[in-house]
């Protein structure tokens, strides 16, 4: 157990590690560039379409394990116990669908984006920039900002600095890694850099299992040990119950109903995480461009199935470990006094996310706590260059060529006054939206440091059900169902869009205050249905039913088409 609240920084070998990291990481994204076609849009987007399922599979892996899962996962696991490991698990089992359901369909189309699939399916241009500024949309809010957050705490911590001009330092740091290999070497030098943060970060993580679990007596005192892993400093809440006490079913996969009682309640954690992970592993950009960049859909299978073996890893290599870091270090984890809170890691709300931080920086020795840094660096670079780059291929390809095309003008011929776009230009226009994306990312990360429940695990997962199930019901259904049509999508989509939104707003402007600082708080009733009695995953489950009744409902009485025959 800890005493103090100092904790260790980084030393000379140390940083020598991380430099010969960053060197070695370099040289493959150089020599990966050199191998790409960087000047067409095949092979800037999709390295060309030639890539064998093991960097497939890991770039969909590394690509996923960014430093937010990191820092999300153990903070979670520290916080409640391995119920977020069904995040983990579920995902095997998504990954196998991707690979025989959905990517046979993707590869047929020879799409470069998932809203230009839905452009062929449907026609029309609405439904696709719409879905494109909405996946851009979550991009920044939930992967770009949620990762610079994670990567910025970690080293900010590791330097030993606690002010808040030292976290954004830290940012410009991570972000002038991150871009130099999506700007310069696209697809092709982000997937094989993938394969070797992969391998990077199994092996580190699995080295410090091995050491958290030791100390604390293994498994048996990970059991035992974690009902007692409070701090010595402790508030009281609105309902005079002291903070930081430990969930009594730590232990389960499958939580209560009962409204606050529990952040992954078993019907949201079955319907709810079945729709998020439905869009996220199946029809976001992100994750199915990397199959699409596979040689053919052998390789692309076989890419899907690597990563869903390697996704039942995060369950022992993150979220254990995080249980862990609570039992060693409860005063500085498990914080529950705003004061103590705002001192230990800048946040009054809680430190769960630095779970995974205290672990590196006090068990392992110099160098390979410079390793450890390596690998929080490795996913963070991963995670940040894919999206990168499937970002700027959604607005290049989607949103920039319709603007194009809608600002082309005739002569009185009617032949085309503006030649359309060569692929230099859209590459061109790729690099420049990447910059303009990483800025809004940066302005958002104070709404990340200030989330209501101090889990950033759980903050990702809470904006992605919000806006995510409109797009899964318009994927599901030009999919699966032939007589969907276009004005059907279109305002289910709308209709979706409107009531996430909705409760985006109230979600982050009501927020409650910290444990410790709400005793005379009093949520109105309308915000406590909307927020304390509806869970996020119950919220996802009621909002995809409306809509995909919604949708159905406008396909067959407005379109002749989905009238019965």
């Amino acid at each position: 157990m800890d005493s103090e609240e100092d904790t260790m920084k980084l030393e000379w070998p140390d940083v020598l590690v991380i430099v010969s990291y960053f060197l070695v990481v370099l040289a493959v994204g150089v020599w990966a560039s050199r191998k790409s076609r960087r000047d067409t849009t095949s092979g800037y987007f999709l390295a060309s379409r030639n890539m064998n399922w093991i960097p497939v599979g890991a770039s969909i892996f590394a690509s996923n394990i960014g430093s937010g899962h990191f820092i999300g996962l153990a903070g979670a696991g520290a916080a409640s116990g391995i119920a977020v490991g069904g995040y983990e698990q579920g995902a095997s089992y998504f990954l196998v669908a991707l690979g025989w359901l959905f990517v046979p369909v993707y590869l047929s189309s020879t799409v470069y984006t998932m809203p230009e699939y839905l452009k062929q399916r449907f026609g029309g241009d609405r439904i696709a920039v719409f879905i494109s500024c909405l996946s851009l949309a979550l991009a920044i809010f939930t992967k770009i900002s949620a990762d610079l957050y994670a990567g910025a705490l970690f080293m900010q911590m590791s330097l030993n600095k606690s002010s808040e001009e030292w976290l954004y330092i830290s940012i410009l740091m991570l972000l002038g890694i991150a871009a130099v290999f999506t700007v310069a070497g696209g697809l092709t030098a982000v997937v094989w850099t993938d394969l070797v943060q992969t391998v990077l970060m199994v092996l580190g993580a699995l080295v410090l299992m091995f050491k958290a679990m030791a100390a604390v007596g293994g498994y048996d005192g990970l059991v035992e040990n974690f009902p007692y892993a409070v701090a010595k400093e402790r508030a009281l809440n609105h309902l005079n119950e002291t903070c930081g006490e430990p969930p009594r079913d730590f232990m389960n996969l499958f939580r209560t109903l009962e409204p606050g009682k529990s952040n992954y309640p078993w019907v949201g954690m079955t319907l709810g995480l079945g729709i998020l992970e439905l869009w996220y592993w199946c029809m976001d950009q992100v994750m199915v461009q990397r199959t699409l960049a596979s040689k053919n859909v052998v390789h692309a299978k076989g890419g899907c199935l690597l990563a869903a073996y390697l996704k039942f890893f995060p369950m022992f290599l993150i979220v254990l470990p995080g249980m862990a870091a609570r039992i060693l270090y409860p005063n500085r984890v498990a914080c529950a006094s705003p004061e103590a809170c705002t001192r230990i890691c800048g946040s009054a709300r809680g430190c769960f996310n630095i779970a995974y931080i205290e672990l590196v920086l006090n068990l392992l020795p110099a160098g390979v706590r410079g390793l450890m840094l390596a690998v929080m660096m490795a996913a963070l670079m991963s995670s940040l260059t894919s999206v990168f780059n499937s970002a700027s291929t959604i607005f290049t390809m989607d949103v920039w060529l319709y603007l194009r095309r809608m600002g082309r003008k005739r002569g009185k011929d009617g032949s085309l006054l503006r030649a359309p776009p060569s692929d230099t230009e859209l590459v061109v226009v790729a690099r420049i939206f990447v910059t303009a994306m990483v800025g809004i990312s940066v302005v958002w990360i104070p709404v990340i440091q200030n989330n209501a429940t101090s889990e950033l695990f759980d903050y990702i997962n809470t904006i992605n059900s919000f806006l995510a199930p409109p797009i899964c019901a318009v994927y599901l259904s030009a999919l699966f169902w032939s007589r969907a049509t276009e004005p059907g999508a279109f305002w289910g989509l709308m209709f979706g869009l409107a009531v996430g939104v909705l409760r985006f707003i109230v979600e982050f402007t009501y927020t409650t205050p910290p444990c410790g600082l709400d005793a005379d708080y009093v949520q109105p009733a309308i915000i406590r249905l909307l927020i304390g009695r509806l869970h996020y995953l119950h919220f996802c489950c009621l909002l995809f039913v409306l809509l995909t009744f919604l949708s159905s409902c406008v396909c067959l009485l407005f379109s002749r088409d989905c009238l019965p025959c």
